[in-house]
């Protein structure tokens, strides 16, 4: 009995082991292989892991009852524990260590006295330690895991500095999957004073997102607030910092940044993780494409180009390492000045000019009494009204962003300001001639002036879209370009248009596959001279997508003009298009849900792009599946903008006399009336959602007891409360029935009759997105009968005579 009081002494000195689930451990308790804490609103759980079971141990914190296990934040990364077992304690003191012995693994030592010392797990997923004499509930902790970020950014925790303690937060990526331990990318928020993102690998910066302009990132529009989060800058004299909050609470996401180098935004919708966001986005992100004053334009290696007043440095086409440089050279105080460039991501290695609210003139007068500024540009980085920010030295890693780039005002010789001079008073003379001119002189030389240009364009050969592209391109405020094709380059390309080398058909003509020089497969389209679609379409399409920049979008890489052949490059994707495989018994059985469902949210967000996102914003007027194309991977991208239309905010609905696209897909107000808006496009969705959800078009659909076609169907079913009856027999396989029921209740949304009732496509994503938003009841659907039907089944165009308007309607066909 002697030996039971010096035990339990002992045990106490030592620490008493956790007794249950709890969100606190307390002064003298223990935390053992085995035991856990668990949040309150059991979101998170704080104990030991074992990742891959690969043996080694790790204390970590990581979602609750979620699987597979994906954990937020680890303690000792680069210290595991092997071989042995070791435990958490908490002394009266108020230190933490993880513990064997004396091996010791990771410790906290909170500065000063501490009485009542405790370390709890939030809903936040903050594992925060605190004094409870202390505390307040201000947040004012001891330590916190949000101060020492590991490769996940949570709602709320911050990236970026604390500058009164000199706290520096920055996420590492493991090393793999499978080993926690720092790996070689680094994503940090710097330099203080005109903060920016940037992804490093090892010492190298890797990608750049920056400066912060007051809404967004500059180059990017993935962080800047939308139906799922808000982003918080925060600029203090205390901090300067990035972090975000969740429109929904409710929503579990995080960003990450993964082994391999990706900055991914999830979000947990539907019982899996989806990638919702990759802030990489193509091949112009990397860090220092196109070298100094050089400008990247899309994913093409290619396509690096020269600022206007400046010329390649290296003879070799392919090499942009060394940049452009001044085709004159600077002298300063003998009348440097500046040029306005738009649509710029703002070039790395900024500084801010002062710490208070400056006008565009004050900007300006700093950057020109200094020989080594190079550009300025005036935004609000801080929230006071707006900051001048100054470049020194050569500027690199520029992109043109025509939807939502910056300005940038670049220092130029004084013969170049005055070479732009001299161009804009031609351009001033020319106009005021042609708006002066009334007599029959006066259009005798406007008639001669026409015909010397017309001239010129032929010579040139790039007629209305084109530049020459030797001088370097880009310069302020210019027009997109496109490569144009040699005809006989073409030609090669496909085998000289072959029939092996065709690979569908559509109401612009035919398509053939085709492999440049350099093996870049393509997609050539050519005009049929007998098409539906001429000239105009033509035209529409090259203008509209060339502009256009998503990852659920086609890529026009070219175009050919020769004589009357009119053809349009894309980049090629060997799955072809969606009505290939959805309309195919054989092939449809392939489609799983999940491949269905990605298809789906692809597709919202490629015309939620178009809608909202671009520079244009576009009314595509003709989505059905043959114009939804599939790449390797059956990622979706919307193409064929022949008949695309662009509007603005105030002008979202327009009429038209000529209705053009294809029937069993266009809104009841447009096949009727002419008038068409988003909400036109938002009906196509729909239809081709309910598609793609039963395997069945819209149509020609049959059913043996109502001649309703699929909308109708569809109607029917919901209203019979026997929805489950549209999903497609074919699909063979488990699903997540809630996301199949809310994908039908969207696509009924989509297809009501009144445009009104219709949801935009934001709301669309959101409530496609999110197994927690509300979706609203739908009322009845427009164009549910069989009655509005054509005799064809052909991709020819039908001209349909007992409406007002003069109608083009073509009926679906593969391409």
């Amino acid at each position: 009995m002697i030996f039971l009081p010096l035990f339990l002494a002992l045990c106490c000195f030592l620490g008493s082991p956790l007794a249950q689930a709890t969100d606190t451990l307390s002064a003298n308790q223990t935390l053992q292989d085995g035991q856990t804490l668990v949040s309150s609103g059991q979101v998170y759980e704080f104990g030991f892991f074992s990742p891959n079971n690969s043996g080694a141990k790790y204390l970590g914190i990581w979602y609750n009852n979620k699987q597979p296990l994906r954990v937020t934040w680890v303690a000792n990364r680069n210290s595991p524990i092997t071989n042995l077992s070791a435990e958490l304690a908490l002394s009266s003191q108020g230190s933490v260590s993880l513990q064997n012995g004396s091996t010791k693994y990771w410790s906290v030592t909170p500065v000063g006295a501490v009485n009542e010392p405790f370390l709890r797990l939030l809903d936040s997923g903050n594992l925060v330690l605190s004094d409870a004499s202390a505390s307040d509930g201000s947040g004012d902790y001891l330590w916190q895991s949000f101060d020492n970020i590991t490769d996940t950014l949570l709602p709320e925790m911050k990236l970026g500095w604390n500058l009164r303690t000199g706290l520096k937060r920055n996420m590492t990526s493991w090393a793999s999957d499978v080993d926690p331990s720092s790996g070689q990318y680094t994503f940090s928020l710097e330099p203080p004073d005109a903060p920016q993102l940037i992804l490093w690998k090892g010492s190298q910066k890797h990608y750049r997102w920056g400066p912060w302009n007051g809404e967004r990132f500059s180059g990017s529009n993935e962080l800047r607030a939308n139906a799922v989060f808000d982003p918080m800058f925060i600029s203090s004299p205390e901090e300067v910092s990035y972090t975000y909050k969740m429109v929904d609470n409710s929503t579990l996401s995080r960003f990450l940044v993964t082994p391999d180098g990706a900055i991914q935004y999830l979000a947990w919708a539907n019982n899996q993780w989806t990638n919702l966001v990759t802030l990489q986005r193509d091949y112009c992100d990397t860090y220092g494409t196109c070298g100094p004053y050089g400008t990247c334009y899309d994913s093409s290696d290619t396509n690096c180009r020269c600022l206007k007043g400046f010329r390649k440095n290296d003879s070799s086409p392919l090499d942009w390492a060394g940049g452009c440089s001044r085709i004159w050279g600077l002298s300063c105080g003998n009348g440097d000045g500046f040029v306005k460039y738009t649509g710029l991501k703002l070039p790395d290695n900024s500084r801010l000019a002062g710490n208070k609210s400056s006008s565009l003139e004050e900007c300006e007068t700093q950057c020109l009494k200094n020989c080594s500024c190079m550009a300025f540009t005036r935004v609000d980085v801080h929230g006071n009204g707006g900051d001048c920010l100054l470049w020194s030295g050569d500027l690199v890693d520029m992109k043109n962003y025509p939807s939502g780039g910056d300005v940038l005002y670049i220092r130029m010789a004084r013969a170049e300001i005055d070479a732009i001079a001299r161009a804009k008073r031609r351009r001033r003379i020319i106009t005021a001639v042609s708006i002066s001119v009334s007599t029959v002189c006066g259009m005798l030389i406007l008639a001669l002036i026409g015909r010397y240009a017309h001239r010129r364009r032929k010579e040139r050969q790039r007629a209305e879209y084109l530049v020459p592209r030797d001088s370097g391109d880009g310069g302020p405020e210019e027009d997109l370009e496109l490569p144009l094709l040699d005809i006989v380059a073409v030609a090669d390309a496909t085998n000289n248009f072959s029939f092996q080398n065709k690979v569908g058909r559509g109401g612009f003509g035919e398509v053939y596959k085709g492999v440049l020089p350099t093996g870049q497969d393509i997609a050539v389209k050519r005009l049929s001279l007998t098409s539906g679609q001429g000239l105009k379409e033509f035209k529409n399409e090259v203008i509209l997508i060339a502009k256009l920049q998503h990852r659920n979008l086609v890529k026009l890489l070219g175009c050919c003009i020769h004589g009357d052949e009119r053809m349009l490059i894309y980049e090629y994707l060997p799955n072809k298009s969606l009505d290939h495989h959805l309309f195919d018994p054989s092939r449809r059985k392939l489609l799983t849900w999940k491949t269905r469902f990605s298809i789906i949210m692809g597709i919202a967000r490629g015309l939620l792009y178009l809608h909202e996102d671009s520079r244009l914003r576009i009314i595509h007027r003709d989505l059905k599946p043959s114009n939804i194309l599939l790449d390797s991977e059956m990622n979706p991208k919307i193409s064929d903008f022949g008949i695309a239309k662009t509007f603005t905010v105030e002008n979202a609905g327009e009429m038209t006399n000529r209705i053009v696209g294809t029937y069993g897909y266009m809104s009841p107000e447009y096949a009727m009336k002419g008038h068409f808006s988003v909400k036109s496009d938002v009906f196509s969705f729909g239809v081709l959602l309910l598609e793609i959800v039963s395997g069945h078009k819209n149509w020609g659909f049959y059913h043996p007891d109502h001649d309703l076609n699929l909308i109708g169907h569809a109607w029917k079913l919901w209203t019979e409360k026997n929805a489950l009856g549209l999903i497609d027999v074919l699909i063979g396989e488990e699903f997540p029935l809630k996301e199949v029921m809310r994908c039908i209740q969207v696509g009924l949304l989509c297809v009501q009759q009144r445009p009104e009732d219709r949801p935009t496509m934001s709301s669309v994503a959101l409530m496609l997105g999110s197994e927690t938003s509300d979706v609203p009841q739908p009322k009845e659907p427009g164009f549910s009968a069989e009655s509005f039907a054509v005799s064809t089944d052909s991709s020819s165009s039908v001209k349909i005579l007992n409406f007002s308007n003069d109608i083009t309607i073509t009926a679906p066909a593969s391409r």
